[in-house]
């Protein structure tokens, strides 16, 4: 049998081992409940989390087009040429995740949703103990997330929220605005910071 964090370890993705540790952790202290991960890519970060779902009886659901993000496309910085469909000539992340989904023997934990988070928010209701933001980075669409499943958090329930950089020079900026605006609006106090990795905790106020 495989060790399901070996295989997450060898999955294409962005994900410091650090941070994956943080992660489990967090998820650790969110607790049973339903999970959603939002931006799934091929699966790195959901084996982590499906790996503490199970242990703690949570349900984890995934969310991702698998079409990719705008540095995933041909001619940007992270475009792999291995994740193009050559029937569609798209990138296709779908059957990645699948396999390492079933690799790490974790397919039973996570419910896969496929969709952009602009179609699925229009449908969600289900409270979350836990919400890991780590989609499309652009400003527009990392508020949209933030703003259509934060909500749905319930008190005392945790977000994670992945490639933070609060100087320009490291990264992009759209997830440190999103922590800022979970932060000043008082919806959410810090839990801890590691890496690029901020996990906060829903206090008793709207989200806004």
């Amino acid at each position: 049998m495989n060790d399901p964090l070996e295989v997450a370890r060898a999955a294409k993705g962005f994900l410091p081992e650090d941070e994956a540790d943080a992660l489990r952790a967090a998820a650790h202290r969110a607790g049973p409940g339903v999970w959603l991960e939002v931006g799934t890519y091929c699966g790195k970060s959901t084996v982590h989390l499906a790996v503490v779902a199970r242990e703690v009886g949570a349900r984890l659901i995934t969310l991702d087009h698998h079409r990719g993000s705008e540095e995933n496309q041909p001619g940007w910085e992270w475009h792999d040429t291995a994740l193009v469909d050559p029937h569609a000539g798209r990138l296709d992340t779908l059957p990645h995740v699948r396999r390492t989904l079933f690799d790490a023997g974790v397919e039973e934990a996570v419910n896969l949703v496929v969709g952009t988070t602009q179609q699925v928010a229009r449908w969600w209701t289900t409270p979350l103990s836990f919400l890991f933001l780590d989609g499309n980075h652009t400003e527009e669409v990392a508020q949209h997330d933030y703003a259509a499943f934060a909500p749905h958090v319930v008190r005392n329930g945790l977000l994670a929220v992945h490639d933070v950089f609060p100087d320009p020079r490291d990264g992009g900026q759209p997830p440190w605005h999103v922590v800022q605006r979970a932060e000043s609006a008082g919806a959410f106090e810090p839990v801890s910071i590691t890496g690029s990795l901020r996990v906060l905790r829903r206090t008793a106020a709207a989200v806004s």
